[in-house]
């Protein structure tokens, strides 16, 4: 155990050191790998195995992670900010490092329609774009409704909005087995639906963007 201390901490500076001249793609991997390399030298002397082994697994996987935040991404964010300034798209960063882009309704579908409107086709064009020039990415559209009609009307509403999303990037070159659809109706409202104001946020559609380590 104290071989395992010593290792965690020696891990553990070396990423501290590591980290003071690296951007901000590169110091999130190496947090990944330091931090892995702890629980590897700790799991490895844990279970009678050598610490140094577990480190270097741990460091592996630690450094893969399930998506990172690489240039490309940032790159892609910044475009997104830039192209839905003033529009009341939401462009975050995940905390598991995807992109999202929050798409309120009044940009992108008429009520009870899974039809694009046009003021959402030049964000799409844009956001193809940067599908294009990193195809190592995954998506994931999610379409949501208000509280309005049954789950009947709801549920096949939000998965058909997600859908012709995928379609109109798919017709901009974008690989469709890229991007997975999902709907879920009215089940994650993200403000009250007892006002007018709150079930135009809710209806919405999330783009989620992750790249692959």
């Amino acid at each position: 155990m104290r071989h395992s201390r010593i290792l965690a901490a020696a891990a553990a500076a070396i990423v501290i050191t590591g980290c003071a001249n690296m951007d901000d793609t590169q110091r999130r991997t190496a947090t990944g790998a330091g931090v892995g390399a702890l629980a590897g030298a700790v799991i490895g002397s844990a279970t009678g195995g050598s610490a140094g082994t577990g480190a270097v697994v741990g460091a592996g996987v630690g450094a893969l992670g399930t998506y990172i935040w690489s240039r490309n991404m940032e790159n892609q964010r910044r475009s997104m900010e830039q192209a839905t300034r003033g529009t009341g798209v939401g462009v975050t960063q995940t905390s598991d490092n995807q992109l999202k882009l929050e798409i309120p309704s009044d940009i992108s579908f008429d009520t009870n329609s899974s039809d694009i409107r046009g003021a959402f086709r030049p964000l799409l064009d844009q956001f193809a774009q940067g599908l294009r020039d990193n195809p190592r990415t995954d998506v994931r559209i999610v379409g949501h409704t208000d509280s309005t009609g049954s789950d009947a009307v709801n549920n096949p509403l939000s998965v058909d909005r997600a859908a012709s999303t995928r379609s109109y990037l798919a017709a901009r070159g974008v690989d469709p087995a890229r991007i997975q659809v999902e709907g879920r109706g009215s089940h994650q409202p993200i403000a009250s639906n007892d006002s007018g104001e709150g079930r135009a946020r809710n209806r919405r559609v999330e783009i989620y963007v992750g790249e692959r380590g």
